[in-house]
């Protein structure tokens, strides 16, 4: 735990503070590995990935404006739109990467992130060597919820995304009580604390609060807004390269068959990997031998090449 919070440095781009984590290989490669969590995470959350990719070669975590607890896109008056993650995600890979090679992973939210980017700046492609989606999608139709929980959680981020009243949201809704009494009355249904033991879910629902809270709510509103209408294919911009998206067989977000039909039109070549895990993505990966359960043996291999 030690080596891993001693790779975590301080981040500066564009006015905005955050952190990044640059955590070595176990062996000396010049592989270089870009992981970008989603939503509703942090550098925290992905240690377990990050452990278990440094098997394969340096990696790297970056975090977003307004999550993770880095400063908003609001402290720089600028909103949290797709285009500006895109910009940002551009200027940090500059910064990081300059002309060497790297694999990128995005998850989730930040496959939308990852994929603009790749659109607005195709001379990155060269020195991508891997693109590995995890959960990723490049639609709103790839999100499979019944249309009015949709219509709620839009509804809700639409009331909750101004300046005034995602404070009050902030200091009733997300008060630790409530995220704690929401999470007990699901626990049996919600793929992250099913079939979890007394202490076991415990700990996952103190890890849910940690993120509920350090991520900025304002942002989270505004991203929700924006996954439920993305539509990635509308700028007829494609990427001249193969993507492996991993994906989750009975995932609740995401529907497998509308994403690869939405990514085919966008990159080269999509490749479906399925990957072991219960859930689009799990509350808490507390170790490197419980995240390699989630990669799946193709992606494995590309990694050792």
């Amino acid at each position: 735990m030690a080596e891993f919070e001693d790779s975590i440095t301080n981040l500066s781009i564009n006015g905005m503070q955050g952190r990044m984590l640059y955590f070595k290989c176990q062996k000396p490669t010049d592989k270089e590995i870009l992981m970008i969590y989603g939503h509703h995470a942090s550098i925290e959350r992905m240690k377990g990935f990050a452990e278990f990719m440094r098997k394969f070669g340096n990696v790297t975590i970056c975090d977003l404006p307004g999550f993770g607890g880095m400063d908003s896109f609001y402290t720089i008056n600028m909103p949290p739109t797709l285009e500006n993650y895109a910009d940002y995600l551009a200027s940090f890979i500059k910064i990081k990467y300059k002309k060497k090679n790297f694999m990128i992973m995005p998850m989730s939210f930040s496959f939308l992130i990852a994929t603009r980017m790749l659109q607005k700046y195709p001379q990155f492609l060269p020195q991508i060597d891997y693109i590995f989606g995890f959960v990723g999608f490049t639609h709103h139709e790839d999100i499979k919820l019944k249309k009015i929980y949709i219509r709620l959680a839009k509804l809700l981020a639409k009331v909750s995304s101004g300046k005034i009243t995602s404070t009050i949201f902030r200091y009733t809704v997300l008060l630790p009580p409530v995220i704690i009494m929401s999470y007990l009355v699901v626990s049996r249904k919600n793929p992250k604390m099913r079939g979890a033991g007394f202490s076991e879910l415990r700990r996952r629902i103190k890890a849910e609060i940690k993120l509920w809270h350090i991520n900025d709510v304002r942002t989270r509103m505004k991203t929700i807004l924006t996954m439920f209408s993305v539509d990635l294919c509308e700028y007829n911009q494609r990427i001249d390269h193969k993507v492996y998206n991993i994906y989750v067989k009975d995932d609740v977000y995401v529907d497998q068959y509308m994403t690869e039909q939405h990514m085919n039109v966008i990159y080269e070549g999509y490749v479906a990997v399925e990957s072991k895990m219960a859930a689009h993505m799990p509350s808490i990966v507390a170790t490197a031998e419980e995240a390699g359960q989630y990669i799946p043996p193709a992606v494995v291999d590309k990694l050792v090449k």
